[in-house]
């Protein structure tokens, strides 16, 4: 079919070219042979009289014009999906529906290990995808290539819905041997101490204690860098090393590792979990389902509000002015 001299099929094309940046794989995607993948780029190139993409390797480079094409040719094929294919309603306990969702090891631990449990009992047939956060987070958001975004809340962008999930403090942690921690720690020791960190991603972004601390020009004494904050527990026992992770994974590991959980000195401000999707499966009967289960289990978890908030920081000069109590027993 011909839209103004253009083959409508080549759009879905072009989308599997973007997605994929790879001729094999993007024929194989959409069901076409690598021959008939290679025409449909040479079609798409003389309607647009532009290469569209360059080789680097194997890689497929889209150039500016293919980039400026991508959006609008994602958003109108998923716009014929939701809005004309879908024609059946959606019923959780029959759907195979698959769901892909970017996430991070603690989401994936504190609060998603519960909805796997319930969809497994409810919708045996729905399967996930979870994946990690992109550079920037709402990338995957940006293409609708993810039905699902689940980050703090200040990393959310501003071009998609959201729902708050839960909120969460944080606290500092080491070995239970770590004599140390044993009494109160000060902001003196904390600060001295040798600390183990997470960096997100191949932009190495810092977490929000780290960031918070480098706005109030305040460097801790990092010995070891890790990727998820899962990683972080193994790497504190048997040393004198300490970490600052959210509160609720904290415990989580500590039913099975000797940890300590200490109080911070520092007034550091907790987060919020927040859940974001692509606008354009705002009306999506599969993706208003899955939202409501995510907020129903994110509500058990009944997380009192954090007292400091990012919009509410303290004085720098007030950093070292509280004293921390042993909350570990």
């Amino acid at each position: 079919m011909r839209f103004r001299g253009l083959d409508l099929n080549l759009l879905v094309a072009l989308d599997a070219l973007m997605t994929e940046r790879n001729l094999t794989a993007a024929a194989r995607s959409i069901n076409l042979s690598q021959p008939a993948m290679s025409a449909a780029v040479a079609r798409l190139r003389a309607y647009f009289k532009d290469e569209l993409f360059t080789m680097r390797g194997r890689e497929l480079v889209p150039t500016p014009r293919a980039e400026s094409l991508a959006a609008p040719t994602r958003e109108a094929l998923l716009h014929i999906q939701f809005s004309i294919t879908s024609r059946d309603a959606f019923k959780p306990s029959g759907s195979d529906r698959l769901f892909r969702i970017c996430l991070s090891d603690f989401a994936t631990i504190v609060l998603f290990r519960n909805v796997v449990e319930r969809v497994a009992r409810e919708a045996p047939g729905i399967r996930f995808e979870l994946m990690p956060h992109g550079d920037p987070f709402d990338h995957p958001l940006q293409r609708a290539e993810v039905d699902f975004l689940i980050v703090p809340e200040i990393y959310t962008s501003d071009a998609h819905p959201k729902a708050t999930l839960f909120d969460e403090t944080l606290v500092c942690v080491g070995c239970r041997s770590n004599k140390q921690l044993s009494g109160p720690l000060t902001f003196e020791r904390y600060m001295a101490m040798g600390h183990v960190v997470v960096k997100f991603g191949r932009s190495r972004v810092p977490s929000l204690d780290e960031w918070y601390l480098q706005q109030h020009g305040v460097r801790k004494r990092i010995e070891v860098v890790v990727q998820s904050f899962s990683m972080i527990p193994p790497m504190l026992l048997g040393t004198n090393r300490i970490a600052t992770m959210p509160a609720t994974l904290v415990k989580y590991f500590a039913k099975s590792m000797p940890l300590r959980i200490t109080r911070l000195p520092v007034p550091l401000p907790g987060f919020t979990e927040a859940l974001q999707w692509p606008t354009l499966h705002n009306s999506d009967p599969a993706s208003i389902w899955m939202r409501e289960v995510l907020l129903q289990e994110a509500a058990r978890l009944a997380h009192p509000r954090a007292e400091t908030r990012l919009g509410h920081l303290a004085n720098p000069s007030s950093l070292a002015g509280d004293t921390a109590a042993d909350a570990s027993e």
